[in-house]
């Protein structure tokens, strides 16, 4: 018998500019059970639920609250305890390698490299970091570092946020952490595999390997740039776009929306060709599968039209593959499970903390 007194609960919360995504996720000792999940979604025309000051993203907390609040009164969600993402467009990542010296000496080096290769003032970021390779030298041990650097306004924004809603915030960190955390499989623990998360603003193409994060690039080609170039060339409006990028994708039958498509996913297909091949360039190592996540993904045909042009074995994120849920959701949850990846992946930093 379980007793909640011994469990552990956490919402997962990943907020885009058109939907918030919550997944309630318990566990009791090294079991996950899914409690909840909700997909909101905003109107096609409705205003977006970030804005950009200069070149940061923000977002806008009084709005995101008052949704919020709206959704655990309807959806009778009492706990309060959240994980946050951050949009990886609004975080900075790089890795360097630090010459052989003793464990007392990397912070400090971390430190004196990060002044040089963030460019904003470490005064306006938070940063954090993590050895993701380690090489034994006679003088020490020469480490490869990840730093990842956020604005400090980014994070004011979603304390804001949290407070206005009632919430504890358990973590916050970049969407790719949750999608890295969610779904990579065990058995690519020691294989480089390629994540692609299509986003509604952006698309995140990142090298893992062992489970920790080696390489991140973000592009503009996005669900929301594929219905803008359909309604220009149709000649229609954005919401009737929409429906049929959703009804048809890369239908053959339908060559005007196929057409439209596979000129923005082409380019899409050499950016991840792209990071590939220069990973192997500089690491020796081949990338040899990748893995789809956003809600974008949906789109029909869209594993195969990559598959077709990228020459790799493609899988669909599966976060809920190693959480238990009713046998009856199982089949909408494999559906819904490329768009909730990051919520869910959230929602386990905050159970396993």
């Amino acid at each position: 018998m379980e007793l909640d007194i011994f469990s552990k609960k956490c919402l997962g919360i990943d907020i885009g500019a058109s939907s918030i995504k919550i997944v309630e996720v318990s566990s009791f000792g090294k079991r996950k059970r899914l409690e909840n999940y909700i997909e909101f979604k905003l109107p096609p025309n409705a205003s977006s639920l970030k804005t950009f000051q200069g070149e940061t993203l923000l977002l806008l907390s009084d709005k995101v609250a008052e949704i919020l609040r709206a959704i655990f009164k309807t959806e009778r969600i009492r706990h309060r305890e959240a994980a946050f993402s951050i949009p990886d467009f609004s975080t900075f990542f790089t890795t360097f390698t630090l010459p052989p010296m003793t464990e007392a000496e990397v912070p400090q080096a971390v430190g004196f490299e990060a002044q040089h290769r963030v460019p904003i003032p470490l005064s306006e970021v938070s940063f954090d970091w993590q050895i993701i390779e380690k090489e034994k030298m006679a003088l020490g041990s020469k480490l490869k570092i990840l730093l990842v650097a956020v604005p400090n306004r980014v994070l004011e924004q979603y304390k804001r946020m949290a407070d206005l809603s009632g919430l504890e915030i358990k973590g916050i960190e970049a969407e790719v952490f949750g999608l890295m955390r969610s779904s990579v499989p065990e058995n690519y623990s020691g294989t480089p595999v390629c994540l692609v998360d299509i986003g509604w603003q952006s698309t995140t193409v990142s090298i893992v390997e062992k489970r920790a994060l080696k390489v991140s690039h973000s592009f503009d080609i996005s669900g929301k740039s594929l219905t803008e170039n359909l309604s220009a060339s149709l000649k229609i409006g954005f919401e009737e776009a929409e429906e049929i990028k959703k009804r048809y994708g890369l239908n053959p039958l339908r060559e005007d929306v196929l057409k439209v498509l596979s000129s923005s996913l082409n380019f899409l297909a050499l950016e991840i060709d792209r990071v590939c091949q220069d990973f192997y360039q500089k690491e020796g190592r081949r990338v040899e599968s990748l893995i789809l996540a956003g809600g974008t993904t949906s789109i029909f045909g869209l594993k195969e039209y990559l598959e077709s042009r990228i020459k790799k074995k493609i899988q669909i994120a599966d976060p809920f593959l190693s959480i238990s849920s009713p046998l009856i959701l199982q089949s909408r949850l494999r559906e819904l499970g490329p768009s909730l990846a990051v919520a869910v992946g959230v929602a386990l930093m905050g159970v396993e903390s």
